[in-house]
């Protein structure tokens, strides 16, 4: 019995050892799936590729609450920023171009003010302006790296209100143009930042209790956080304390200057006069006479010659003492349509073709005694659109100082046209003169309208989304297109007002009123040409008056003398009365 036992005990042992075995290892196991299912990931993210660090000289951009793409640069210490983002964040209103005025070729960045130009030479550290002189700074106020131009932030500061912050290891910005409200909480114990909401996330950074954050979203366990330092990332709930609201304080530091406006009392009634060389001043006694309530006429005197800059000029003494002697201020035209062969846009791509420019302009104000300038610049490239707003902001100055009348002249706003920039030209010019016509056009594809009330409306309405009430003209036209369609296609010829109705007679047109254009429209259907007319006549144009006085504009232009019938001004002067 004693040896059965012992044979028993013999089998049994072992079978237990196994068991024990299996639970030990099952237990192994199961604390180590309970680990690695609720213990906390030690993984720590790379802070330099999180900001997108790769060379020692890049930055990264924390703007507001938003990590930015492009990336900074520090630069012997100094924190740039890219132009176009400076641009675009910061002040819209900083030039970068080019000087040949000195060999060799310089790059010049540009910004203006109302009666004056900041000028610096990229890469050095001096700054002047024609009242102040030259500033030197302990830093260059742009440097250029490879083909993109960099702006200090410490030098722009002095031209727009924002707040930045330098982070370093890695360095990072955080840059502030907006001080909204925030929602801020205390970390209560030492913890982690992570990536993502979860236990098992990367780690952005370690925190301290203490430190505090901005609260950006509460979730049930976690909630999104930003850190002081720019870490954007996710904490436990139970790390944090209660949240509390705060307003931060907000950059002050700079404030836009005033721009002074130089206006006429009262409404601006401009009849541009076309002068195609020195005998066409002499049409100005005949045109004058029919007209009523004319306060500026503005003649076509000035025409880009070449692309250096060189300007014509058909301006006369008599001419400008006549229209004194009446009453009548001149708001001589500059144009860069009218000499052949001659680039629309070439003259601007310098500073020094576009002072160039200017200093004839105002040698001509100042020799004539001429009240303003009217640029009427068409076709303009839009990559020539930065160049083309500086050239208006640099004459205005040059006007400014000088007390004589800036007005543009722009096209019905398109997006095609934006680069014109219209908010630009309402802080700059005194005037803003929509040309409310050329609806349909030479070479247009279709006949139609001139200047349709629903279009003369659009754009008025565009225009006055940048442009004050009281610096925006529309222009009407005084003549009107003859149109043929045949099967070769549609052609058209301009003419005056009484051109017009002479046409009509002589092709025994029908002639009826059509309210969607606001215009009489006159037709004549033969076997080989379709001959269509849209009218502009006292009815039309008082349609188009309207809508300007209920806009309550700063006043009326109108292309151009010659071409209207007497009838036209006494509703002009009615308009002008009211």
């Amino acid at each position: 019995m004693k040896r059965s036992r012992r044979r028993r005990a013999a089998r049994i042992l072992p079978a237990l050892i196994i068991i024990l075995l299996i639970v030990i290892l099952g237990g192994i196991f199961g604390a180590k799936l309970y680990f690695e299912k609720y213990s906390y990931s030690k993984e720590t993210i790379d802070s330099a590729e999180y900001f997108g660090i790769y060379n020692a000289d890049e930055v990264g951009i924390m703007h507001g609450d938003q990590m930015l793409d492009v990336r900074a640069k520090l630069i012997d210490g100094a924190c740039y920023l890219d132009l176009d983002t400076v641009r675009s964040l910061l002040n819209g209103r900083f030039y970068v171009g080019k000087s040949t005025m000195d060999a060799p070729e310089q790059d010049l960045l540009l910004y203006a003010l109302p009666e004056d130009l900041v000028r610096s030479v990229i890469g050095t550290k001096e700054w002047s302006t024609e009242a102040g002189g030259t500033v030197t700074e302990s830093f260059a106020p742009a440097v250029r790296v490879d083909d993109t131009v960099y702006l200090s932030l410490d030098f722009v500061r002095n031209y727009a209100n924002f707040s930045y912050t330098l982070y370093t290891d890695p360095n990072r910005i955080q840059l502030n143009t907006e001080w909204p409200e925030v929602e801020t909480a205390e970390v209560l114990k030492d913890t982690q930042v992570r990536i993502t909401g979860g236990i098992k996330s990367e780690i952005l950074r370690e925190i301290s209790a203490g430190e505090k954050v901005t609260i950006l979203e509460r979730m049930e366990t976690w909630s999104k956080v930003k850190t002081q330092d720019c870490y954007i990332g996710y904490i436990e709930n139970k790390r944090l304390s209660e949240s509390s609201y705060s307003q931060p304080e907000a950059a002050t530091g700079y404030t836009e200057p005033y721009f002074a406006t130089k206006r006429l009392d009262g409404k601006v009634n401009m009849a541009f006069h076309n002068v195609a060389g020195a005998a066409g001043n002499d049409t100005i006694y005949e045109y004058l006479a029919p007209t009523k309530a004319v306060n500026v006429v503005a003649p076509t005197w000035f025409w880009i010659s070449d692309d250096q800059g060189n300007m014509t000029s058909f301006a006369t003494q008599d001419y400008v003492d006549y229209l004194h002697g009446q009453g009548i201020q001149v708001w001589a035209v500059v144009d860069n349509f009218n000499t052949p062969g001659v680039s629309r846009s070439q003259f601007l791509m310098s500073f020094d073709r576009r002072s160039h420019v200017i200093s004839q302009l105002m040698e001509q104000v100042k020799t004539y005694g001429i009240d303003g300038i009217n640029v009427d610049f068409e076709q303009i490239d839009s990559a020539y659109g930065q160049e083309y707003i500086e050239f208006i902001r640099e004459l205005s100055i040059k006007c400014r100082q000088s007390g004589v009348i800036l007005s543009v002249d722009n096209y019905v706003p398109y997006e095609f046209n934006e680069h014109y920039n219209l908010p630009e030209q309402g802080t700059f010019a005194d005037y803003v003169v929509i040309m409310g016509y050329d609806e349909h056009y030479e070479g247009s594809p279709e006949a139609g309208s001139v200047a349709s009330i629903s279009y003369v409306s659009y754009g008025i309405q565009k225009a006055l989304e940048s442009i004050p009430a009281e610096k925006l003209m529309n222009a009407v036209p005084f003549y009107v297109r003859l149109w043929s369609t045949t099967s070769a296609g549609v052609t058209s010829q301009a003419v005056g007002m009484a051109d017009a109705q002479t046409y009509i007679t002589n092709h025994a047109m029908e002639v009826r009123w059509d309210d969607a254009c606001g215009q009489y429209y006159a037709s004549h259907i033969t076997d080989t040409e379709r001959l269509e007319v849209w009218l502009e006549d006292a009815q039309s144009i008082e349609t188009k008056l309207s809508v300007m006085d209920v806009n309550h504009l700063a006043g009326v232009a109108s292309w151009r003398l010659g071409f209207e019938t007497p009838d036209i001004w006494d509703v002009i002067e009615n308009y002008m009365k009211r």
